[in-house]
């Protein structure tokens, strides 16, 4: 079974949609970082952390570059921006249907106000008290020596 390639804009969702990559972007935000750098604050092994840093690569967030024995990641923030603009398209959208939704309950406040309720009513019309109800369960079984 072949495993097919995301297209791009769900590999960068894909990839910001955990916390533990998001953290290591917001560190690379920074500069140029070091794995064993990046890796030091996480609590997790060194192959798993490395995982996190090839979906980052595969969505094309991040590049990794080797120099001698020491890899260095560095953020890589054109797939973001595409991100950014797909994001922008929709924020108009709810933008206009959120301020129509206030403007609504805004109205609704005006026509109906809030009535506090005053400090002396009491929750029942009732004026018998109300007693608690006998447990259920019998006695306590007998305990362990010790």
């Amino acid at each position: 079974m072949l495993k097919e390639k995301p297209a791009p804009l769900d590999a960068v969702f894909s990839a910001l949609a955990d916390p533990t990559r998001r953290a290591i972007l917001a560190a690379l935000a920074g500069g140029s970082r070091p794995v064993s750098e990046l890796a030091a604050p996480f609590e997790m092994s060194l192959p798993g952390f490395m995982k996190h840093l090839a979906i980052l690569e595969e969505a094309g967030l991040l590049q990794r570059e080797k120099e001698g024995r020491v890899v260095s990641c560095t953020l890589s923030a054109g797939p973001m921006k595409h991100a950014a603009d797909w994001l922008g398209r929709y924020e108009q959208f709810w933008a206009e249907r959120l301020d129509s939704l206030a403007r609504y309950l805004y109205h609704q406040q005006e026509l109906t106000p809030w009535k506090t309720p005053s400090r002396n009513a009491r929750p029942s019309h009732s004026p018998a008290t109300t007693t608690s109800r006998p447990k259920k369960s019998g006695k306590r079984g007998p305990t362990r020596k010790r």
